[in-house]
């Protein structure tokens, strides 16, 4: 058997995702030796090829397919496009190939050396990295940042290599777009997966094992999403419990324990991910992750162990691409002594891609409410701006919620068209020091006239008229 090789490094990145994308680029830029190690045959993680990248594009070739049967002209022309799954599916194949590209570039221009293979801790400093050609390495390292993301939580009880049972790892690879599909979870994975199938006219049941659907958000985004879900047909079935599966040849039954049973073509698992923690060896440096795979951090993303660090997914809520890549960032900062204060980590947005898609910052009024804060809110409906006439995307609004007495604003809450992006012009005030962060600006600003980002100044003056 060949000797392992032996290579050393000031900081070890293990995961190749947006988390350990951000640590490995900052951690060269702070002048160290970066080595960064990838167990799948690409670099980019499972938000390149398995989660946000694929999932996103699928769903842009789904409403570029709703535009065209949806539009007047078509209509009146007699024409409906029909498209596979598999095809619609294919069009994101080409957006994963340029990511990886671009990514690839990255730690090619940084000189960061990318190992392919397995990482495993063999103590406090060093790793074996097993490649897929049976050869081992051995690098040494002064600091290591644990980006090994997570995965879809499979309860044993299930079986998921049934030819209708997925998982949102899985669910791409549909050979065809069933007539019927039960989605057991509806957090973010599940919501948005529930519009997608239901925009292909796909019969849906959305099983909630909560009260409501994604209660961490506004109760009236909420609210919003969950009746403009049941408009369009989805069937949601909230408080319910799984109680066992039964899997046939051209169907599947989900039976749950209030006694219902569901019979759908195929059945989506969504509830829960479960972080990649398993075979990284962790017990020979002390560290223990929780039931769900992850590993407990400080407020610098500190393990246990000082030196090293954990981001993104693995650390659980907010399990964002987007939080992940500032984490990596932020963590790389903090080891290397160059002023991980200046890297925002908190006030982290959420984009929920949806249909419509949902994006919210800051306090919500529930929160609001319980800390006995005096606020107002600011409101403006899409219906009304003349940009989403023309779009022809009326269901959504914005809203401000900003302090009674000093206008500060406290929070934005978007449901509709362009929401994760909306949402970014409310974030840059809500960060700006007093009274510069006050409701004021919105008010005195000049938008583009048709813009969704008007809805900011008929929210501000809609919130300032209820109290002057």
């Amino acid at each position: 058997m060949q000797s392992p090789s032996e290579k050393h490094f000031d900081v070890i990145v293990i995961g190749t995702g947006p988390g350990g994308e951000g640590a490995s680029m900052e951690a060269t830029k702070q002048g160290k030796r970066v080595c960064a190690v990838e167990r799948m045959a690409s670099i980019g993680g499972a938000c390149t090829h398995l989660g946000t990248i694929p999932s996103k594009s699928l769903r842009a070739a789904i409403y570029r397919l709703m535009d065209v049967n949806s539009a007047p002209i078509f209509k009146q022309l007699g024409i409906n496009l029909t498209i596979s799954f598999r095809d619609l599916r294919r069009s994101a194949q080409s957006v994963i190939d340029q990511q990886v590209s671009m990514r690839r570039s990255f730690y090619d221009r940084n000189d960061v050396e990318v190992l392919a293979g397995q990482a495993q801790f063999l103590d406090p400093h060093r790793i074996l990295v097993q490649h897929d050609d049976g050869s081992t390495t051995i690098a040494h390292g002064r600091n290591f940042v644990i980006a090994a993301g997570s995965r879809p939580y499979r309860p044993p009880e299930i079986d998921f290599n049934h030819p209708r049972v997925f998982d949102s790892d899985t669910i791409l690879n549909l050979p065809e777009t069933p007539r019927s599909m039960t989605i057991y979870g509806a957090g973010v994975i599940g919501c948005e997966y529930a519009s997608m199938f239901r925009n292909l006219q796909v019969k849906l049941n959305l099983v909630n094992t909560r009260p409501k659907m994604l209660e961490f958000l506004d109760d009236e985004i909420c609210d919003a999403l969950a009746y403009h879900m049941r408009d369009t047909g989805v069937r949601i079935r909230n408080n319910e419990t799984f109680d066992k599966l039964e899997t046939f040849d051209d169907h599947v039954v989900l039976h749950l324990k209030s006694g219902k049973q569901l019979k759908s073509d195929v059945l989506l698992w969504a509830n829960g991910r479960t972080g990649n923690t398993d075979g990284l060896g962790l017990e020979n440096v002390g560290l223990k992750p929780n039931h769900r795979g992850q590993l407990d951090v400080n407020e610098n993303m500190q393990t246990s162990q000082p030196h090293i660090y954990a981001v993104g997914d693995v650390i659980g809520v907010p399990a964002l691409a987007s939080a992940a890549y500032i984490q990596g960032r932020y963590a790389a900062r903090h080891l290397g002594e160059g002023g991980a204060e200046k890297i925002r980590i908190s006030d982290i947005p959420a984009g929920i891609y949806t249909s419509p898609e949902i994006s919210s910052i800051g306090k919500t009024e529930r929160e609001l409410t319980e800390e006995c804060i005096p606020y107002e809110v600011g409101h403006s409906m899409f219906k009304n701006l003349a940009r989403a006439q023309i779009m022809g995307r009326p269901v959504g609004m914005l809203k401000i919620l900003f302090h009674r007495d000093t206008l500060e604003i406290l929070g934005v809450h978007c449901f509709g068209v362009n929401a994760s992006e909306i949402i970014h012009i409310g974030q840059a005030i809500m960060t700006q020091p007093a009274p510069h962060n006050s409701l004021l600006y919105f008010i005195n600003t000049t938008f583009n006239y048709p813009t969704m980002a008007e809805a900011y100044r008929v929210a501000a003056l809609n919130g300032y008229n209820r109290i002057y």
